[in-house]
Formats: structure tokens, sequence, C-alpha cells
């Protein structure tokens, strides 16, 4: 597998592209700011724009790094979400997949439509060999997104968050298999 990183991805209505620092004041004001948003998540809403500028400018480092899969969803020219591939594994060739996006945008096929594309740059570009999710049982709404690309439910169990990992939640599971890889 040879990592491409946080290459700019077009679909029929979003761009996926890397953030930097002027992104900012979108992040925040969208979702990173909001309670509802972030309510099933591994972090805590940004208390002020501060903190999502200092998480900008750690994954601008991070794109240093060709095994960094970090995208900003811009959908009618605002950026309004983020998705990733998270804790990727050469020796197993898989990645978590992860995703927010402002809740002005729920329900309009915004994430998986992302998700549908980051799965293809994945498998196909990149070569992955698996790709798995979890979201938090009360959260089923993101496990529809799942199923809507393809993942399919391997158990609820138990897990640690991707960003604290000391704290366990009651999580479904999914994964999609890379079917072109033998």
């Amino acid at each position: 597998m040879i990592h491409k990183g946080t290459r700019e991805l077009h679909t029929e209505r979003l761009i996926l592209r890397r953030f930097t620092l002027d992104d900012a004041q979108e992040m925040f004001d969208h979702w990173a700011n909001d309670a509802e948003v972030t309510k099933y998540l591994s972090w805590k809403p940004h208390g002020n724009i501060e903190v999502t500028k200092a998480l900008l400018r750690d994954w601008e480092k991070d794109y240093q790094n060709s095994n960094c899969y970090h995208w900003g969803i811009v959908y009618d020219n605002q950026l309004i979400g983020s998705i990733s591939l998270l804790n990727p594994d050469d020796d197993l060739l898989e990645a978590e997949a992860g995703y927010c996006l402002a809740k002005n945008y729920w329900g309009m096929g915004i994430t998986a439509e992302a998700l549908s594309a980051i799965l293809d740059y994945a498998f196909m570009e990149i070569g992955f060999k698996r790709i798995h999710a979890k979201h938090d049982v009360n959260n089923p709404n993101s496990g529809k997104v799942m199923k809507k690309c393809g993942l399919k439910y391997i158990e609820t169990a138990n897990k640690p968050l991707a960003l604290k990992p000391d704290e366990m939640k009651m999580c479904d599971c999914y994964e999609i298999l890379n079917m072109n890889h033998a």
C-alpha cells in the first residue's frame, strides 16, 4: 500500500479538500461549537474559535504525512463538515472512517456522498483492504449513512472513542471490504 494523503476529491455536489487555518470561522460557526452536532462524537464543542484554530494548525502539520486522510466537506461553496480515515494500519491495510456534518445539512445525503467518495479513494487509489466505522448506539442516523454506503453491521460492543481511548461507549460497528483486493 502506498499512501497518497489527503487529495482533493470531487463528487456531483461536493468538494472534499484539505483544511487550512482560514477555515477556522466557518468550521467554528457551522459545527465545531454546536453541542447537538458533537453530542455523540469523541470531542466536546469548541468553547471558542481559538480551540478551532489550534486544531486546524495541528491538521495542517499532519498533512505533511502521506498517511493523513482528513477532508473538509464543501457544499455550495460552504465548508459544512469533515470526514476522515483515522488510524491507518499498514499491516492490516485498514482504517476507520469518521465524519461530522453541520446540522443544517443533515438528511440531504451529503455525508453518504462524501463517505462513498472516500471509500472509492481508499480502495481504488490507495489499496486499503478494509474500512471500518462505528457510531454511538444512540445515534442511529450515523448507521444509516454507513449502510447506505455498503458497510455491513458487525456487532454492538463497548468500544473506545477515537480521540479518547480510555472512554468507552456502546457502539454499533460496521465494515466494508475492498472486493478488488485479493
